[in-house]
C-alpha cells in the first residue's frame, strides 16, 4: 500500500527519535556531530586533513597515533558493536530506510540547495547530525561538521563537501548498509589470530595497516592496495625477514600486462627506471635486443636496480606466500593522500613503513630506528630476519562498529558482498 506524504513524514520522526534514543543509550550508531569525537575518528579526520600530499610527507605525522589503548578493529568487543547495530539498522529500514540525496550539484558550506534538507535528513539517521538541527535548506557549519564525520565513517577524504564519492556513500540503501553488516559479522567472527601477543593486520577494503600487540592497536598505517582487477588475496601468513635498499624481480604477469606496451609506446623506459635484462643463462641484454611486438620478452628476467626510483621504493616486507605478494615501500607517496587507494597489482603498499619495521624489529640487535635510518640512506642491501616471525592477516572487512560507538562503512572494491550497483570499484 502506497503511504500518504503524512504517514511518510511519520515514520521519519520515528526514525528520528530511534537514531536519537539509540545515540543517547549509547549504542552502536555514532555519536552526535556536535558531541566530544571518538579519539579514534577525530584522529581519522585530522589525519585526512593535514593535507600534505606529496611526495615528502611520508612521515611519522602520517601514522595515527593511538591517543590512549586502542582496540584493533578486529577484536571480540568491535564483533559485539557490530552485532549490537544491526536491529537498529533493522528498524530503520522497517520504517523506511533514509532519504536519497539528489545529486549532481556539489554541496559546500554557505550553499542554499534544495537537496539540503534531504542531506540533513540522511546525516541525522546515521547519527552524524544532531535530530534537533532542522531541515533548512543552507548548508550550515553543523551540517558540514557532520558531512566530515560521515566521510570519516565512510573511509571519503574528509573536506565537508559533498562530492561524487560522498554522494555515492550517502545513498547507499539503508538496506544494502544492513546486508553488510550482517555480512560482516561472519568475517569478524572467523578472525581468530590466536594466542599471539604480536600481529599485523591489513584490512583490504579499507586500505589500512594495523600493528597490534597485547590486544592494543599501536599504531595504523594507510596502505595502498590491489586493483579490482588485480586484487590483493586475503591470506594468513608469518612476517619472516625485512629487505632494505632491494632489487625488484618484474613478475611474468606484470612484463606482459605492463612493460611489453610500456617498452612498445616508450623505448627508454627500462633505461630511465634502471631496470636490467637477463637472459636464462644470467647474461644481461641491451632492449634493442628484444622484439617487444612479441611475446619474447616474456622469456628474461627484468631486475631493477635500488634506489629512489625502486618500485619498492627503499623496504620490502616478506612471508610466505602461494600469491607472491608482500609488503613494501613506495617512490609513489602521493598515493598514500588518494580517498581512493586501490592501485597496486595484488602487493600492499605501506605509508610510513620505516615505523612498522622498526617496531617489527623491536629487540633484535643491530635494529633500532637509527640503524634503520642509516642503512637506507647508505643505499647498502641488506637483510634482517624477525624472530619471531610476527603473524600476518589480509581480511576483507567493508562493514564494522568500533567498541566507542562508530559505525565504519567501505566499499566493496572487489564485489564480494554482493552490492551489485552499489560497488565503487574506480575512483569518483
Amino acid at each position: 500500500m502506497q503511504r500518504t506524504p503524512l504517514a511518510a513524514a511519520m515514520s521519519r520522526r520515528r526514525i528520528l527519535r530511534l537514531a536519537g534514543g539509540a545515540l543517547a543509550g549509547g549504542l552502536a550508531l555514532p555519536r552526535l556531530a556536535g558531541a566530544q569525537q571518538p579519539d579514534l575518528l577525530q584522529s581519522l579526520i585530522e589525519q585526512s586533513q593535514r593535507g600534505d600530499y606529496g611526495q615528502g610527507f611520508d612521515t611519522t605525522l602520517r601514522t595515527v597515533r593511538m591517543p590512549k589503548a586502542s582496540l584493533p578493529t578486529l577484536s571480540t568487543e568491535t564483533l559485539h558493536s557490530t552485532e549490537q547495530a544491526i536491529p537498529q539498522y533493522e528498524a530503520i529500514v522497517s520504517m523506511g530506510g533514509w532519504p536519497r540525496v539528489p545529486d549532481g550539484n556539489e554541496l559546500r558550506v554557505g550553499y542554499r540547495n534544495a537537496a539540503i534538507p534531504a542531506l540533513r535528513q540522511r546525516l541525522k539517521l546515521g547519527g552524524d547530525l544532531d535530530t534537533n538541527a532542522g531541515v533548512t535548506d543552507i548548508f550550515d557549519s553543523y551540517v558540514e561538521a557532520a558531512v566530515r564525520r560521515f566521510q570519516a565513517r565512510h573511509g571519503v577524504r574528509v573536506d565537508g563537501v559533498v562530492r561524487e564519492s560522498t554522494f555515492h556513500a550517502l545513498n547507499i540503501p539503508a538496506e544494502v548498509r544492513l546486508n553488510q553488516l550482517r555480512t560482516n559479522v561472519g568475517r569478524l567472527r572467523g578472525f581468530k589470530p590466536g594466542r599471539v601477543t604480536r600481529y599485523v593486520v591489513c584490512n583490504i577494503p579499507a586500505a589500512q595497516i594495523e600493528a597490534v600487540e597485547n590486544g592494543v592497536a599501536v599504531s595504523r598505517h594507510t596502505a595502498v592496495v590491489g586493483k579490482p582487477d588485480r586484487a590483493s588475496p586475503e591470506l594468513n601468513s608469518r612476517i619472516v625477514e625485512v629487505n632494505f635498499n632491494p632489487f625488484w624481480t618484474v613478475p611474468v604477469s606484470l612484463v606482459r600486462r605492463d612493460l611489453i606496451p610500456r617498452m612498445q609506446a616508450e623505448p627508454d623506459y627500462l633505461t630511465r627506471y634502471h631496470i636490467r635484462i637477463y637472459d636464462q643463462r644470467g647474461q644481461e641484454l641491451t632492449p634493442a635486443q628484444i622484439n617487444w611486438y612479441s611475446e619474447e620478452a616474456v622469456n628474461y628476467r627484468f631486475k631493477q636496480d635500488p634506489g629512489d626510483f625502486n618500485s619498492l621504493g627503499s623496504i620490502r616486507i616478506n612471508f610466505p606466500s602461494a600469491h607472491g605478494v608482500y609488503m613494501h615501500d613506495t617512490p609513489d607517496k602521493n598515493l598514500f593522500g588518494e580517498g581512493f587507494r586501490f592501485h597496486s597489482s595484488g602487493c600492499v603498499r605501506v605509508q610510513n613503513v620505516r615505523e612498522l619495521v622498526t617496531w617489527l624489529l623491536t629487540g633484535i640487535p643491530g635494529w633500532s630506528r637509527n640503524e634503520i635510518d642509516q642503512v637506507i640512506r647508505s643505499g647498502e642491501r641488506k637483510d634482517a630476519r624477525v624472530t619471531p616471525p610476527v603473524p600476518l592477516h589480509w581480511v576483507y572487512i567493508t562493514a564494522w562498529v568500533t567498541p566507542d560507538g562508530v559505525v565504519q562503512f567501505r566499499d566493496d572494491i572487489y564485489n564480494k558482498d554482493g552490492l551489485g550497483q552499489y560497488a565503487r570499484t574506480q575512483a569518483g
